[in-house]
């Protein structure tokens, strides 16, 4: 599919783009190339096939939750420069 230059001309000038005619020359066989290639992929049958969002399938690597004991409070403060009530204190941030 050829794409004509005033067609890249008119998406240039929506894109505020700046070009010369090397340039549309350019983008024009680019573009041409891409709208075939998209061509040749719509001739493809998908009759069928469910819509996705991925190529590939996705699965979660969840894992089973599991209790395990906490760390003991005293423990946790014992090397806290300032602690008031089981908690840790520190300077107020605003």
């Amino acid at each position: 599919m050829k794409t004509s230059k005033e067609i890249v001309l008119k998406v240039a000038r929506l894109a505020r783009l700046d070009m010369d005619e090397a340039d549309v020359d350019l983008f024009s066989s680019q573009l041409g190339t891409i709208l075939d290639y998209v061509d040749t992929l719509n001739q493809v049958d998908t009759t069928g096939l469910v819509a996705t969002s991925h190529a590939t399938t996705t699965t979660n690597a969840f894992r089973e939750d599991e209790e395990i004991p906490s760390l003991n409070l005293d423990i946790a403060l014992a090397n806290a420069p300032e602690k008031d009530d089981g908690a840790f204190l520190v300077p107020k941030v605003i």
